[in-house]
């Protein structure tokens, strides 16, 4: 049951970084973000975004906190994987 947990974990994780990825990527195209789509990203990502770019400024015109985010993200999927292990471990 944790192994089938874990799957969907990673996948859920997985898609989440490929949409954060997707919108840095559509900066980089003048009004992309401005379409229905971008505007749909915009709103799954920016409140996770956020946070991050309160903290860590931009340096010139890049903006680092998605790598930031990106490496959170990841340090959070592994968490919640070894929640999952130690909950299944109990039962």
């Amino acid at each position: 049951m944790a192994d089938n947990l874990e799957n969907i974990v990673k996948i859920l994780f997985s898609l989440y970084y490929w949409v954060i990825i997707a919108y840095i990527f559509m900066s980089w195209v003048p009004n992309l973000r401005e379409t229905q789509i971008g505007q749909l990203i915009g709103k799954v990502v920016e409140p996770y975004l956020q946070p991050f770019r309160k903290i860590i400024p931009s340096i010139g015109m890049i903006d680092i906190s998605p790598i930031v985010a990106l490496l959170s993200l990841y340090f959070i999927e592994k968490g919640v994987i070894a929640v999952i292990y130690i909950i299944a471990g109990l039962f």
